[in-house]
């Protein structure tokens, strides 16, 4: 088996951010989103599926103690590579891993047995104390003593209701003879067969550790040897991804492991010596079960309280040290969970809470408290498996704790469905990490670029399409009291505009005939405003003489054709304003190569015009118009009624 890398392989997540997730499927300009990488027919699933079950099953005294050494073999792998590297041998630093592993284990053993018997002594005085002090709440009219005597009256009534009255018979008065009484002794046992009661409970677990002893033992020995054969019945014709995935699967594992393994021990030496100061009895063998079910999901914490609290109550007459055991656990588990296992793990495992869940239930089920154990380490080596083999992509996608949409897919949904408050949530987390501009860029403007696709191929249905504008108006209502996040340390706030760029239409933004332009330029406006423009959208007011005009489209929305004619008719209508052309594509990129920009470009000849390919490039565009314009000489013309909006203007044939 391969060992854990020193650094992560490609592929492969760290442990403070999220794994890479599958390719961007909204940089596709249809929208056909096929099943993640289904198996051929459900009948093959179903199939396979009881296949694996049944054997998993019925094959758990030969699978367990396999799975039980391969995982061990990640946890010491580490070890054995650091005494290789003092040119200790690998047998010998196998073999001196492997001891000192087993000599850890004895020694908490033996310590956890001797703990474990001197509660077995005092188990009867516990006993009494815990009886008094309950017997103490049942108070003469307490609510104990009320609810036991209901108890008690219905369970006489339902006993008197199934009994017949008995009737007086002339024999019944005769006493019947006393019952002679009859002991059976059995002989004493020999020595064999005290020998044989106390070996067979133990032959089971030493065989097991035996055989998982003696397969780390060959699994660390033979790791290089064992990887080329996984590789070989793998697919050795792909063998960079059989080697990703491999990589993958033993960073995920070895890290998961050995972070998990030191952040239990330290949990667990924590509870002891809280625990011993409090004065609970037994500090260390609740120490020990904090740590061994904190590997437990969910409910290790609940298994791991309740000695603690009947410890308190069977040794303090009182109620304190009841109450800081419940503290102590309670902040432990607080802090454990919400500051010191985010921190160590992220999403090393991969896993999303609800297939956490699904695979305990799952393990336990099948393997009893082992599969317990186990659950978390196999799953995750389901979602690698997942992740590298393309017909089983669907697990995850099931299990992994990646989106299953891209943050474009998911604004898009929103919006079909009409949830304005959900793209609301959506932009307040995208916020505190990126301006508004980047934020549309990034999120909002390829959702629409894939709701105008749907529109231009016919596939979006009318009312979904008022659903769509009217949850994206209402967004970019929201957004106006929405802040940027600060800036950077060391960076310089930008410049401020010149005053005449303040006033009210000094930025004119114009949208195209494409279904979706008019939000971009509502976006486009938005972000303007933010930086300090005076913007009006849709025609020019009539008393006000634009300094700068730009024309919003979105690619694929309007023909080549109908966005150079709207541009032309602007610049008739406002000679001498210079003009911004804002083809949005969905790469966002700077090459250009949109059939919009290379059209736009090429009426950059007959006047001023600059282009820009995202919301960030036209705010920028705009802000170094303002910063080297001149005043304006020439006088627009101002027709004696606002002229209707460019974009819904008819376009020559």
């Amino acid at each position: 088996m391969a060992d854990a890398p020193t650094s992560p392989p490609s592929g492969a997540s760290s442990a403070a951010t999220p794994s890479a997730g599958p390719p961007n499927r909204a940089a596709s300009l249809t929208r056909g989103l096929a099943a993640a990488g289904a198996p051929g027919s459900g009948m093959e699933m179903l199939q396979g599926a009881l296949l694996v079950m049944a054997v998993l099953y019925f094959g758990q005294e030969l699978l367990v103690p396999l799975v039980l050494a391969v995982l061990l073999s990640f946890v010491l792998a580490p070890v054995v590579r650091g005494l290789r590297r003092v040119a200790i041998p690998r047998p010998v630093a196998v073999v001196v891993t492997v001891l000192l592993a087993c000599a850890i284990f004895l020694g908490i053993g033996a310590l956890v047995g001797r703990q474990a018997s001197l509660l077995a002594e005092n188990l009867p005085t516990y006993q009494a104390t815990i009886g008094q002090k309950l017997s103490g709440l049942q108070s003469a009219g307490g609510l104990l003593d009320r609810v036991s005597g209901a108890v008690q009256a219905m369970g006489r009534g339902i006993g008197n209701e199934g009994e017949a009255p008995a009737k007086a018979s002339p024999t019944s008065r005769t006493e019947a003879p006393a019952p002679i009484p009859v002991e059976v002794h059995a002989p004493d046992p020999t020595a064999m067969e005290m020998l044989r009661r106390v070996a067979e409970p133990l032959i089971g677990p030493l065989a097991t550790a035996g055989i998982v002893v003696i397969l780390v033992i060959f699994i660390l020995l033979y790791r290089e040897d064992l990887r080329d054969r996984l590789i070989r019945l793998a697919g050795a014709r792909d063998l960079h991804r059989t080697m990703a995935a491999m990589d993958d699967a033993a960073y995920r594992l070895s890290r998961f492991f050995l972070a998990q393994t030191g952040m239990n021990t330290a949990f667990g030496l924590l509870i002891s010596g809280a625990l011993w100061l409090i004065g609970v009895p037994n500090p260390l063998l609740w120490g020990f079960v904090a740590a061994l079910m904190r590997f437990v999901p969910f409910i290790g914490v609940f298994v791991t309280v309740t000695g603690p609290i009947l410890m308190a109550l069977a040794v303090d007459p009182g109620w304190t040290m009841l109450v800081w055991v419940l503290v102590l656990f309670g902040v432990s588990e607080l802090l454990m969970g919400q500051v010191f296992e985010p921190l160590v793990f992220g999403h090393s495992t991969g896993l999303s809470p609800i297939a956490v869940i699904a695979a305990a239930t799952f393990w336990t089920w099948l393997w009893g408290p082992i599969g317990l154990l186990l659950a978390v380490p196999l799953t995750v080596c389901l979602v690698v498996l997942g992740r590298h083999v393309e017909r089983l992509e669907f697990l995850e996608v099931m299990l992994g704790d990646q989106p299953p949409l891209d943050p474009e897919e998911t604004f898009y949904q929103r919006a079909l469905a009409g949830d304005a408050s959900a793209l609301a949530e959506q932009a307040e987390r995208c916020l505190k990490e990126k301006p508004l501009a980047e934020y549309l860029d990034a999120v909002a403007l390829p959702a629409l670029r894939l709701a105008q696709a749907d529109a231009v191929h016919g596939t979006l249905q009318p009312e979904r399409r008022e659903a769509l504008v009217r949850s994206v108006e209402l967004l970019v209502e929201d957004l106006e009291e929405e802040e940027d996040p600060e800036p950077a340390a060391g960076e310089p706030p930008p410049p401020p505009l010149p005053a005449a760029w303040h006033a009210p239409g000094a930025v004119l933004c114009l949208h195209g005939r494409g279904p979706f332009d008019a939000l971009a330029a509502s976006m486009l406006a938005q972000v303007l405003a933010r930086r300090g423009f005076g913007v009006q959208t849709g025609g020019p007011a009539a008393e006000v003489a634009p300094k700068l005009m730009v024309l919003c489209l979105l690619e694929g929305g309007s023909s080549s054709a109908t966005a150079r004619y709207l541009l032309r008719r602007a610049r008739r209508r406002m000679p001498g304003v210079p003009a911004i052309a804002l083809a949005w594509t969905p790469t966002g990129g700077n090459d250009g190569d949109g059939a919009l920009a290379r059209a736009l470009r090429a009426e950059a000849e007959a006047g001023p015009l600059q282009l820009a390919i995202s919301l960030v490039e036209a705010l920028d565009l705009a802000a170094e118009a303002a910063g080297t314009a001149t005043p304006a000489v020439a006088t627009p013309v101002a027709p004696p009624e606002p002229p209707p909006p460019l974009g819904l203007a008819a376009a020559p044939a």
